[in-house]
């Protein structure tokens, strides 16, 4: 009787001290995405400040940004993140299969977002020294292209874990986190989209 009441306080400990454990990395990464959310606001704080003090604000010859395009790729990441929730409630219930289906979509919308935003930037007709507007424009869309490229990568390292035996068992921060950092781009995405392309 005393070993069985022992092994299930021993029990009870490892999985609160593993509970402790990923809300504590969760809560890192949390003030991580908020330092990124900061440097966000510091560009877009630029952008409005050079936008509304700066003469002749487009480059030479440009009269305005084609939106179509944009607006497309913007459908596309903003729905991505109903993609990837979808996976992480595949997981929950324990479904790989469905867990890797999602994922291998919400991969494919994301990269269809880079590539579209790589055809965008062959089509311009400034460059990134083309005054400030050039210089912020491709700072701005560049930046947040990285960060879409690292969501990127980072779904696919959860999806090559999800074939490790028992890895999602016990813990899903890895995916949670991924999926956090995916919706925190989509967010921004959607602010600069606001700045860069609605507000011409």
């Amino acid at each position: 009787m005393d070993s069985s009441i022992t092994n299930e306080e021993l029990h009870h400990s490892e999985h609160d001290h593993t509970h402790d454990e990923e809300g504590n990395k969760m809560f890192g990464f949390i003030v991580f995405l908020l330092s990124e959310t900061f440097i966000f606001l510091g560009f877009f704080t630029g952008y409005i400040v050079y936008k509304t003090t700066t003469p002749n604000w487009l480059p030479p010859g440009v009269s305005g940004l084609d939106i179509k395009d944009p607006a497309i790729n913007t459908v596309v990441l903003v729905s991505s993140s109903f993609v990837i929730y979808l996976a992480e409630r595949a997981l929950l219930r324990h479904d790989l299969l469905k867990f890797r289906q999602y994922l291998i979509v919400s991969i494919s919308m994301g990269t269809y977002f880079l590539v579209g935003q790589g055809i965008e930037w062959s089509h311009l007709s400034f460059g990134f020294t083309t005054g400030v507007f050039g210089g912020i424009f491709y700072l701005l869309t560049g930046f947040h292209g990285l960060h879409v490229l690292t969501g990127i990568l980072l779904q696919i390292i959860v999806f090559g874990r999800s074939y490790i035996p028992g890895n999602y068992d016990t813990g899903h921060f890895g995916v949670n986190s991924t999926s956090l950092f995916w919706h925190f781009v989509d967010v921004i995405w959607i602010v600069l989209f606001v700045l860069i392309y609605i507000w011409q």
